[in-house]
């Protein structure tokens, strides 16, 4: 969590404990000190607060959400803690749009180490009925932005680098009439394996991170959930939680981590 305005971005933990301790500790939790984070979909839900948690760290964020406002509300919640943020609208579905977002990453901070692919869109409507544009809206928004981000944002990363891409327990088990969501989601978790394939040599790890039900408006304004056709069942998790996984997996802390998909949903997939 960041801390008051004004207030130092380190956490103190062990009160009772030698300042030398505190200190090491204290330095130990600064896991993206000095680290550029570009994390899409930034301006709400699980973008928002991985974007806080990693501001909380020490890491220098990129915001890039399709709202402005949005990504500009959590820069100033960032900034209002101390933090370095800033606000880019992006269309992750539009090659240029990312091509610029990355590069104003770059010219503002000089690196680029984590990315964080967040951003995505739902259909719901039986494959049958859907509109083909509205198909590939869906492909081009959560798979092409994965794929134009590993394309143009790996070439600026160092060794030590780290992409997570967030999937869903959907590329698992899935319902009725969210095919294009499923589906992207399952490719994203085959790309994620072969795009760390590809990097191994220059030591980039990417990985996959799969949510569960998670308390965010994507939750709760799909009509499946509203209308009963799908069961919301078990554990729903907070933001926070989703992100203190994506984070761990970013930093240098899963250094032995490439290739694979965690998923974070409160056993759900166990009762699906």
């Amino acid at each position: 969590m960041l801390a008051a305005p004004g207030a130092s971005l380190h956490c103190s933990r062990g009160a009772g404990r030698g300042s030398a301790a505190r200190e090491a500790e204290a330095v130990a939790i600064m896991r993206f000190s000095n680290k550029t984070c570009i994390v899409t979909g930034g301006g709400s839900g699980i973008g928002r607060a991985t974007c806080l948690q990693m501001a909380a760290e020490g890491g220098r964020i990129v915001v890039a959400d399709l709202r402005q406002a949005a990504a500009q509300a959590t820069v100033d919640q960032i900034t209002a803690a101390g933090g370095q943020a800033i606000a880019v609208e992006t269309d992750v579905g539009n090659s240029a749009q990312v091509q610029a977002a990355i590069a104003k990453a770059v010219a503002a901070y000089g690196s680029l180490d984590v990315i964080v692919n967040d951003a995505a869109m739902m259909t719901f409507a039986p494959i049958v009925d859907i509109a083909e544009a509205d198909f590939f809206h869906v492909i081009t928004t959560n798979l092409g932005s994965v794929f134009f981000f590993a394309k143009y944002g790996a070439p600026h990363m160092p060794p030590g680098s780290a992409i997570v891409n967030i999937s869903s327990v959907h590329a698992h088990a899935t319902t009725t009439n969210v095919v294009p969501y499923a589906a992207s989601k399952g490719a994203i978790e085959a790309f994620t394996r072969g795009f760390s394939l590809e990097m191994e040599a220059r030591k980039i790890r990417v990985n996959s991170v799969a949510p569960g039900a998670v308390d965010t408006p994507m939750l709760w304004d799909n009509p499946n959930v509203k209308s009963g056709v799908e069961k919301v069942e078990g554990a729903i998790g907070k933001p926070e939680d989703l992100a203190e996984a994506i984070c761990f997996i970013a930093s240098d802390d899963a250094r032995f981590v490439n290739g694979t998909t965690l998923v974070v949903d409160g056993g759900r997939l166990d009762i699906l």
